[in-house]
C-alpha cells in the first residue's frame, strides 16, 4: 500500500482502518514538522524567559497554582506520564493501540501542541515497527481527554511501560530496543502534549463505526433473503414511496433491496396467488428503519472524522500568524480535550445498532415461528419435534439484544465531577466507544444468525431459486456453515459466520 502522509488534516475511516487493520504504512509531511518545530520554539522561549504557563512550568489540574522551577521541568512532564497511568482492564486491541499511535501524530502533527518534531517521528517509527503499546481499556472520564489510556502509550515512548511486538508482549524499552528504536527524554510541555486529547475513544469508537456501517448495509442483505424465503413483496420498495419521503438513508436501502431481489424465483411463484396486501413491519418497514440507521451512522462517521484531524490538547500554542489569522503569537488554555461532541455521537450509534438488531431478531422469529412463517417447518427443521432446529437461534438473538438495550442506555449523561472538583463535567465518551463496540460485535452476530436462518429457509423452497444476488449470498453462506440437516451444536455456526461479517467475506453487499 502507498504510504499515508499526515498533515494534521481530518482522516477518513477507511485510512483510519487502513493504518490500524492493515498495516499501511505512515509519514509525516515536511510541512506539518516544520509547524511543529515553529511550536516547540515558542515552548523554548516561554521557558527561557520564565514566564508562567499552565502544562509548561505548572502542576497540573487541580495543582495548576504551584509553579516549577525549569531544572525540574523533564521531570514535571515524566510525573505526569506515570502517576496518570493508572489503566485498568483488558488491553486495547493491536488495531485499537494503533489508532490511537495514528491518530495522537496527526494531533501533534497541526503544530499546536508545542511538542519536538522528534514525537511526532517516534510515534510514527512506533507503528511502523509493529510496536504496540499495553493500553488497559478502562480508566478514561472523558476530559481532560482520554488521560489514563494516553498516560500508557506515552509510557512506551520514554521506554518504560508494556507493548505487544511480534506477538509476545514485553517491557516498553525491550520492544524498543528490539525494534531498533531509543525512548525520547520528555521535554517541557511534552508530557501533556501526549496526556491531553480524545485519541482513545476516537481509535475504539472509530473502528466500532467503520464496522457498523458495513454490518448495517450486511442487514440489508440478510432482510432481503428473509423477504423471500416468506414470499414477501417488494412492492414497498417502489422509489415512488420513498422519493415522497426523501431520506437519503431510506432511499438508499429501498434501492439496495430492489437490487437484491431483482430476478427471484420464488417471487414469481407466487406472485399471481398471492393474497397478502401487506408484510409485516420488519419486512416492508426495511428501508425506513435501516436507512435511518444509515443515516445515523453516517452522522457519526462526519463526527469522527473531523475529530481525527483536530487538535485536542491544552494549553495550545500558536506560532505567529497561524490557522490564517493575525492575531500574533499566543499559548492559550481551553477546552478542546472534552470529549463531548463525541459521547453524544456513540450514544447516538447506540441506540440505532440496537433498534437494528432489534428489527433483525423479529424477521428471524418470522422465518422460525410456525404460526407466521408462511408454511415453513417449525423452526426450520427438516424433522420439527424430533429435532428442535433453530429454536434456541432466536433465544441467543434476543439475549443479545437484551444486552444492546442495556448497553444503549447512555454514558453522556453520567458526568462525575474529578480532580478536586476542577474538572467538574466529564463527557464519559470512552465509556460510550467500548460499550458502541460491544454493541456492533452483537450485531453482527444477530445479522450472523438471521444469514443462517434465512439461508436455511431457502432449502425449503426448492427447486425455485432466489434472485442472483441472494444466490450468491447463499452460496458464501454455505461456504461457511452447511445446511442443517439434523440437530447439531450451533454455536460454531454462529461464531463463524459472524467473523465472516467483520472478516468482510460479505462487502460485495455493502454499496
Amino acid at each position: 500500500m502507498d504510504c499515508l502522509i499526515l498533515d494534521g488534516q481530518p482522516l477518513t475511516l477507511a485510512e483510519i482502518e487502513a493504518v490500524s487493520l492493515a498495516a499501511r504504512p505512515v509519514a509525516v509531511a515536511p510541512a506539518a514538522l516544520n509547524r511543529v518545530a515553529a511550536s516547540w520554539k515558542l515552548v523554548e522561549e516561554i521557558v527561557a524567559k520564565r514566564q508562567t504557563v499552565y502544562g509548561v512550568n505548572t502542576g497540573f489540574g487541580k495543582l495548576s497554582d504551584v509553579s516549577v522551577p525549569p531544572e525540574s521541568l523533564a521531570q514535571l512532564q515524566t510525573n505526569l506520564v506515570r502517576s496518570h497511568a493508572g489503566g485498568v482492564g483488558l488491553p486495547l486491541s493491536e488495531g485499537e493501540a494503533r489508532a490511537m499511535l495514528l491518530l495522537r501524530a496527526n494531533v501533534l502533527a497541526k503544530g499546536f501542541s508545542g511538542c519536538r518534531p522528534a514525537l511526532v517521528e517516534l510515534l510514527l517509527a512506533l507503528l511502523n515497527a509493529g510496536v504496540h503499546p499495553v493500553i488497559p481499556e478502562k480508566g478514561s472520564v472523558g476530559a481532560s481527554g482520554d488521560l489514563a489510556p494516553l498516560a500508557h502509550l506515552a509510557l512506551v515512548l520514554i521506554g518504560e511501560g508494556e507493548a505487544f511486538y511480534k506477538g509476545e508482549r514485553m517491557s516498553g524499552g525491550e520492544a524498543l530496543r528490539r525494534a531498533g528504536l531509543r525512548p525520547l527524554v520528555l521535554a517541557a510541555k511534552e508530557g501533556l502534549a501526549l496526556l491531553n486529547g480524545t485519541q482513545a475513544m476516537t481509535a475504539v469508537g472509530g473502528l466500532a463505526v467503520a464496522r457498523a456501517l458495513r454490518v448495517a448495509q450486511i442487514a440489508d442483505l440478510a432482510g432481503a433473503i428473509s423477504l423471500d424465503a416468506l414470499k414477501g413483496t417488494p412492492a414497498a420498495f417502489d422509489p415512488r414511496i420513498h422519493l415522497a419521503r426523501p431520506h437519503p438513508g431510506q432511499i438508499a436501502v429501498a434501492e439496495h433491496l430492489m437490487q437484491l431481489l431483482t430476478g427471484s424465483e420464488i417471487r414469481e411463484a407466487h406472485r399471481e396467488h398471492d393474497t397478502r396486501v401487506q408484510d409485516a413491519y420488519c419486512l416492508r418497514c426495511m428501508p425506513q428503519v435501516h436507512g435511518a440507521v444509515r443515516g445515523v451512522l453516517e452522522h457519526v462517521r462526519g463526527v469522527l472524522e473531523i475529530e481525527a484531524g483536530s487538535a485536542t490538547d491544552n494549553p495550545l500554542v500558536f506560532p505567529g500568524n497561524s490557522l490564517g489569522t493575525n492575531l500574533g503569537e499566543a499559548v492559550i488554555s481551553g477546552g478542546n480535550f472534552h470529549g463531548a461532541p463525541l459521547a453524544y455521537a456513540f450514544d447516538y450509534a447506540a441506540l440505532a445498532l440496537t433498534d437494528l438488531a432489534g428489527i433483525t431478531e423479529r424477521r428471524i422469529d418470522r422465518l422460525l415461528n410456525p404460526d407466521i412463517n408462511e408454511g415453513l417447518p417449525a423452526f426450520l427443521s427438516p424433522n420439527p419435534g424430533l429435532s428442535s432446529g433453530f429454536m434456541i437461534a432466536q433465544i441467543v438473538a434476543a439475549a443479545l439484544i437484551n444486552e444492546c438495550q442495556v448497553l444503549s442506555h447512555p454514558a453522556s449523561t453520567g458526568s462525575i465531577p474529578t480532580d478536586g472538583g476542577k474538572e467538574d463535567h466529564v463527557s464519559m465518551g470512552m465509556t460510550g466507544a467500548l460499550k458502541l463496540r460491544q454493541i456492533v460485535e452483537n450485531a453482527e452476530r444477530v445479522v450472523a444468525i438471521e444469514l443462517m436462518c434465512a439461508t436455511q429457509a431457502l432449502e425449503f423452497r426448492r427447486p425455485l431459486k432466489a434472485s442472483p444476488e441472494i444466490e450468491r449470498a447463499y452460496d458464501v453462506v454455505r461456504a461457511v456453515v452447511p445446511r442443517l440437516e439434523q440437530d447439531r451444536v450451533l454455536a460454531g455456526d454462529i461464531a463463524a459466520l459472524a467473523a465472516a461479517v467483520r472478516a468482510g467475506s460479505f462487502n460485495r453487499w455493502c454499496q
